[in-house]
């Protein structure tokens, strides 16, 4: 019999794979019971509502990223490796995770509760206030210079990682995250290596 962790579990990761249908209509409860084989009724005894369903998602989203991110930062010195390992994470996921990729674009949220949208902007505000952290690291190793807009500089890469996962969503999954990273990053870090003073 399947403990109630794991049939939650089951739930999220049938939802996830749902999301994975670059095609797919807007899921619904009935959708989602007809693939797990159960009753919606059966759904509800885990979740109280849809809303919750893609919450799980988030928190799940939320704790892989930041658990990692944390991580980088804690044991990565030199700061704009912290920043270089932080982006490469969350391009990597994106393209391990398409169906997670478009509850982090907010695209599978569209028809959901304004609340998700929300949580997801929360979610790339923090990821942009990590961003800055590292930087700041950067700077105090003279790496960049004191005097550069860790925000503005912050929001670039963020705006970058949130262009290529929507990419990735648009074009049905075939434009990956990683394509031209290695191209790219040498690029970003340009833009921030020419905040170093003069």
């Amino acid at each position: 019999m399947t403990k109630p962790g794991e049939k939650k579990l089951q739930i999220l990761q049938t939802l996830a794979g749902m999301l994975e249908n670059p095609k797919a209509e807007k899921i619904t409860t009935a959708a989602l019971a007809a693939r797990l084989e159960c009753s919606e009724a059966a759904l509800y005894r885990h979740f109280a509502s849809k809303a919750q369903m893609f919450e799980g998602l988030i928190e799940f989203i939320e704790s892989s990223l930041f658990g990692v991110i944390n991580q980088i930062s804690a044991e990565e010195g030199q700061g704009l490796q912290q920043v270089e390992h932080i982006l490469s994470l969350l391009l990597n996921f994106a393209q391990r995770n398409p169906g997670m990729t478009r509850v982090l674009t907010g695209d599978a949220l569209v028809h959901e509760n304004e609340r998700l949208q929300a949580r997801i902007n929360q979610l790339h505000d923090k990821i942009e206030a990590a961003l800055k952290q590292a930087l700041r690291v950067a700077a105090t190793q003279e790496q960049i210079s004191a005097d550069a807009d860790f925000g503005a500089l912050a929001n670039i890469l963020l705006c970058y990682v949130i262009g290529r996962w929507q990419q990735f969503t648009k074009s049905g999954f075939t434009r990956e995250p990683m394509t031209h990273w290695a191209q790219q990053w040498p690029m970003l870090c340009f833009t921030c290596l020419s905040q170093r003073s003069a």
